[in-house]
């Protein structure tokens, strides 16, 4: 049987070792293998490199059958990223950020960046987000063909991990609009039903920002996981206030984002 294989992007900072530990706790339920993946910026960096990767996974708690190796490469964070997790063949990509602050907050999150790099669906989390049992996710659908597109990967680890599926949209402002969601929103539910994935719509009030209102849901309604597709017509994605919000939630929810493409065809 073929392993799957989950990169854990590691910058030698707690964000990173939070990132290896909800990795390794995804890996003790399917048969992976992680790879921690660090850049450095000449092949004179090439040792030590090595020595602290291995020293983090001599660190690392985890299960006999869980398999963790170093993956170095020289490159830039921006350039290369995508094309390490394009030949290593990767399924999932698992990454801690520092959250939005200093420059961040004018130039964008630095994370945006990287997952626009890639196809792969990235997992983003907070170095303050503890594992826990995936019980409930939460897939927020508009009305843009592209937020279909992380429908079936968030299906995927919903099946995985046995876990719900919140299908969330927000009241639209008019007869017409509400009736399009609602539709998108059942095919959706039959879509996931079809799978045998545990599913249920959630509705939430057109007041108030968006991120805002999902962020609020999953605090109350114990969500452990926000899957969303990111796309956005902005010439620049990395000012895209809203999928940069809800990676760098302020309840340390794990967010599985995928850099969603112009969609023209359904993405079921």
């Amino acid at each position: 049987m073929n392993k799957n294989v989950y990169v854990v992007l590691h910058d030698f900072t707690p964000v990173g070792d939070a990132a290896l530990k909800y990795a390794i706790y995804l890996s003790s339920h399917v048969n992976t293998e992680i790879r921690i993946l660090h850049l450095i910026p000449s092949k004179a960096d090439i040792k030590n490199a090595e020595a602290k990767l291995n020293q983090i996974i001599a660190a690392a708690d985890k299960t006999s059958n869980i398999e963790i190796t170093p993956l170095i490469r020289v490159g830039k964070i921006f350039d290369d990223i995508g094309k390490v997790i394009t030949e290593e063949k990767s399924q999932l990509v698992i990454m801690g950020t520092h959250g939005m602050k200093g420059f961040q907050k004018i130039f964008g999150s630095h994370a945006m960046k990287v997952i626009t790099s890639s196809d792969i669906p990235f997992i983003v989390l907070q170095e303050n987000t503890v594992p826990k049992e995936l019980k409930q996710i939460l897939v927020p659908i508009d009305l843009n063909k592209e937020s279909l597109q992380i429908v079936n990967s968030a299906g995927d680890v919903a099946k995985m991990y046995n876990a719900k599926v919140c299908i969330a949209y927000e009241k639209q402002g008019d007869t017409m609009r509400e009736n399009q969601m609602k539709n998108r929103i059942h095919i959706v539910k039959n879509k996931y039903e079809e799978r045998d994935i545990k599913c249920e719509i959630v509705k939430l009030d057109s007041n108030g920002a968006y991120h805002k209102k999902i962020t609020n849901y999953c605090n109350e309604n114990n969500i452990d996981m926000i899957a969303i597709a990111y796309h956005t017509v902005s010439l620049l994605p990395q000012f895209e206030m809203f999928a940069q919000t809800l990676i760098t939630n302020e309840v340390n929810i794990p967010c599985m984002i995928i850099n969603s493409k112009a969609a023209s065809v359904s993405y079921f």
